[in-house]
């Protein structure tokens, strides 16, 4: 019976996830989920609108029921038709992804709701974050993740820290990682690798780019489990990765092309080099977000080393002008990447020094809390 009464004072948290970038919304509120119930020991309900996506990173779920537990999280289909009981203590409303009418409509005044926001550098980050609008009897609260103390931090777990630099390979050869959206230069980058100087093993996890993998190697399609080699380039086609053996290809590689939000962090987290690719966004809204980080992650390095890294960032994205030049932003890159390897572990590891995302979500969401309650005195 004591236990019993434990487990019923628990603190219970609603999670609302849309799958709108594919899956770095569903990776980053299932990070979010399991970190808040095993850290944190709160009891979680995840709602999800795609279950069909979401069963790719959590291999156990099956889309076909309406609720289940996972992992010790209650896993709900967020449908037209789902029944909402708004009984949480905090509801976390993942990027903006708008409540039900319903659900909204008869959560209590008492209900801590944040707004987790998507993860930028940018300096007015630090102006929004932990700001409130009034919406009736309730107020929404907004979370910004960032990279300063005034923000809400990177999502993190315990036991997450920077790995070591062990790659060290004596044959001579350089281990990449490939995560990226199809309007990357990726053939342009992949000729480059193929036609330099050095044996290069590029591990490509299953996604959306490997039509573009099959065009490169002029074939109709890739398997995956296989390996191709042109040249110097040998591309190895992985399955679809679990978070975790992601997280290892990663520690793994000596340099990471990720995308997104989910896969960027765990880059930073793994202490290696990396090339970031932000998700497309209109009037190249994007590549202000993609300097802000490049300024703020790497603005204490030489200028010269700056600029390199910086252009080859850019000859990442989807514009067409810096294209014809990736071949010699590549070989730049190379050449000082000792001095980027130091750099990233040296950034990786002042960031994880710092109160995780989860944990300073927490800390919010009880601030509020107690706010609430000394209103109502």
């Amino acid at each position: 019976m004591q236990q019993q009464a434990v487990v019923n004072c628990r603190k219970k948290w609603d999670i609302f996830c849309k799958v709108v970038d594919n899956f770095g919304d569903i990776g980053i509120c299932w990070r979010l989920a399991k970190q808040l119930n095993t850290e944190h020991h709160i009891a979680i309900q995840l709602y999800i609108d795609d279950l069909s996506v979401a069963k790719k990173l959590i291999p156990t779920l099956d889309p076909a029921l309406q609720s289940q537990i996972v992992e010790h999280i209650t896993i709900t289909a967020w449908t037209a038709q789902t029944a909402f009981k708004p009984q949480a203590d905090v509801v976390i409303e993942a990027f903006a992804c708008g409540l039900p009418n319903d659900y909204q409509a008869n959560m209590q005044a008492s209900t801590a709701w944040i707004n987790l926001e998507y993860l930028s550098a940018e300096a007015w980050v630090d102006d929004y974050h932990a700001k409130s609008a009034n919406y009736g009897k309730l107020t929404r609260h907004f979370f910004f993740p960032g990279f300063t103390q005034k923000t809400g931090g990177l999502i993190r777990e315990a036991h997450c820290s920077p790995s070591t630099l062990s790659n060290t390979h004596a044959d001579n050869h350089l281990s990449i990682s490939l995560f990226c959206y199809p309007h990357a230069p990726i053939s342009t980058l992949l000729t480059t690798l193929a036609n330099g100087q050095q044996t290069i093993h590029c591990h490509v996890p299953a996604s959306t780019v490997l039509p573009e993998i099959a065009q490169f190697l002029n074939l109709s399609e890739v398997r995956t489990g296989n390996t191709y080699i042109k040249n110097k380039l040998h591309l190895h086609v992985l399955p679809f990765l679990s978070q975790n053996d992601y997280d290892t290809l990663l520690a793994n590689c000596d340099i990471n092309f990720v995308r997104g939000e989910d896969s960027w962090i765990r880059a930073i987290w793994a202490g290696k080099p990396f090339i970031w690719q932000p998700y497309l966004q209109s009037e190249d809204t994007h590549l202000i977000k993609l300097d802000a980080f490049l300024a703020a992650f790497y603005g204490c390095m030489k200028q010269p080393t700056q600029t390199i890294v910086r252009a080859m960032q850019h000859a990442w994205q989807s514009g067409t002008a810096v294209r014809d030049s990736m071949q010699q932003h590549w070989q730049n890159y190379l050449i000082l990447l000792p001095e980027i390897q130091a750099h990233t572990l040296q950034q990786s590891a002042a960031l994880a020094d710092r109160t995780d995302l989860t944990t300073k979500l927490v800390i919010f969401s009880e601030k509020i809390t107690k706010n609430i309650a000394k209103n109502k005195v």
